[in-house]
């Protein structure tokens, strides 16, 4: 079925596949800043609002750059920031969207508490304040045109734009992105619906995946990877999915596994990247050895990449290939997400 065409045309009638394709590009995004003000205070601590995919650089920035931060970094993704933030605190307000009323509500407060603020948004209420009140922003894919949970690229270069505006990292970082474009391209370019399933990883996973729910886990460095996969598969393929990291896992879930039979409606996915601590690549596998006959056998997928920022970023982009192909065989449409609109409206 994923090797037909008329096939994929019918199920992706928006034609997912193709900005899938183009995501790469997102690694070269001109994060332009907007009202770039900065008055010089001292910034002691960094907290970033946001839900869902809008939170996802964030996480992946923690973990990339968590030799490098020198002041606490913290992502919240609720309705309340900390009781610290203060005007000493830079307080990223993230939505694609601009109309999320969660990160609307941390705007607020983040003003009210004299933060330093800004905003990365494609539009909406978020978007209209940041003009309206010379916010310092950068304005996000539009969403009418790129789905907001596959901006995840586009997202991590503004942020890393936003940190070394306000001095938080260097500049450096922002342009380290950009110089993965050529390799995610490569990549790329063997997950599309052109290359047959024989050859097609993207394909074969969601061959793997189809009729199950997936449990994803990471590790240390490629947990916000993990819940990437499960966004990818809540919103693209329509599928519950589950994820969790190591090694946590081994001192809690590892045992959810032992008392039913290994006939579970799951498929297990391990993301593996061998710049893991070595204790954490060996529980991977030791754990998979001793649920053997316990749950289904681990689908080990080895991030391909010279460094952890290349392996996050490859791994974003495949999530969102094996996803669309996951919908294409749920017989459901990837882009649309019209539950979660009508609980917006509800609200």
């Amino acid at each position: 079925m994923l090797d037909d065409n008329n096939v994929i045309k019918q199920r992706d009638p928006s034609n997912a596949l193709a900005i899938a394709a183009d995501e790469y590009k997102q690694a070269e995004f001109e994060a332009t800043i907007v009202n770039a003000d900065h008055d010089g205070r001292i910034i002691k601590n960094v907290v970033v609002a946001g839900m869902g995919g809008s939170a996802l650089a964030a996480l992946i920035v923690k973990v990339w750059l968590r030799d490098v931060l020198k002041v606490p970094f913290e992502v919240v993704r609720g309705y309340s920031l900390p009781h610290y933030v203060d005007a000493n605190t830079l307080v990223i307000v993230s939505s694609c969207s601009g109309n999320t009323e969660e990160t609307l509500g941390c705007l607020t407060q983040a003003r009210e508490r004299n933060a330093q603020v800004t905003i990365m948004t494609s539009g909406g209420a978020l978007l209209q304040q940041a003009q309206d009140l010379l916010i310092t922003h950068v304005v996000l894919p539009d969403r009418a045109v790129i789905e907001p949970r596959m901006t995840t690229v586009a997202q991590t270069r503004a942020l890393a734009q936003l940190l070394a505006h306000f001095g938080i990292i260097s500049g450096q970082y922002y342009e380290e992105i950009a110089l993965q474009a050529s390799k995610l391209a490569t990549a790329s370019k063997k997950w599309t619906a052109d290359i047959t399933t024989d050859k097609n990883l993207a394909k074969q996973l969601a061959l793997l995946a189809v009729g199950k729910s997936a449990v994803i886990y990471g590790g240390e460095l490629t947990a916000p990877l993990a819940y990437k996969w499960k966004i990818s598969w809540n919103e693209n393929s329509k599928n519950v999915a589950f994820w969790n990291e190591y090694p946590e896992f081994n001192h809690n879930e590892f045992l959810g596994w032992t008392s039913h039979p290994v006939e579970k409606p799951y498929v297990v996915i391990d993301l593996c990247s061998r710049f893991e601590h070595p204790q954490v690549q060996r529980r991977f596998e030791i754990s998979d050895r001793l649920l053997s006959g316990k749950r289904p056998k681990a689908t080990r997928v080895e991030l391909t990449g010279d460094s952890i920022l290349e392996q996050l970023l490859w791994g974003c982009i495949l999530a969102d290939f094996v996803s669309i192909y996951l919908a294409i065989l749920n017989g459901v449409d990837p882009t649309p997400v019209a539950l979660i609109e009508k609980l917006k409206q509800e609200l």
